[in-house]
């Protein structure tokens, strides 16, 4: 996701340009836009975790329903992995928000930041995908569109 940036000047360079007593203020400031720019990718891995939580709670939900499909009544095991399903939904639209949230906190510097649509675009992939999903499970019926 993080891009280092191309330009010019490199990223942090005003204490290398600095002289006498502003030096150590100017290095000081590039040690305090490194932290950020680490920051930055930090909250990336971040959501990248949130992500894999949310597959995971999907394959959660699809396993229960391969599991207990045979499961008397039927509904009771759709419905539980609608539920796994449905929090992974939730997952990926909270982890957007609050990436998006602290992305929206901070400058970047050598590195760029992901744009808030590309974070919503995974996040709404995610809940279609999922959506999907928890269609099947209630309209598919071994594998065929019986009963509609």
């Amino acid at each position: 996701m993080t891009a280092t940036k191309q330009s010019a000047e490199p990223g942090y360079s005003a204490g290398r340009e600095a002289n006498g007593d502003s030096k150590s203020e100017a290095l000081a400031q590039d040690r305090t836009d490194m932290a950020e720019d680490r920051t930055i990718m930090a909250v990336e891995r971040t959501f990248a975790g949130w992500m894999r939580t949310a597959f995971a709670s999907i394959a959660i939900g699809l396993g229960f329903r391969a599991l207990f499909g045979a499961f008397e009544p039927p509904y009771i095991a759709k419905g539980i992995a609608t539920g796994f399903i449905l929090l992974a939904i939730w997952i990926a639209w909270s982890a957007q928000a609050r990436a998006n949230a602290s992305f929206d906190k901070m400058r970047d510097h050598a590195v760029d930041r992901p744009e808030r649509r590309s974070l919503r675009l995974i996040a709404a992939a995610v809940s279609v995908g999922a959506a999907i999903l928890v269609v099947g499970l209630w309209v598919l019926h071994d594998g065929s569109l019986s009963g509609l």
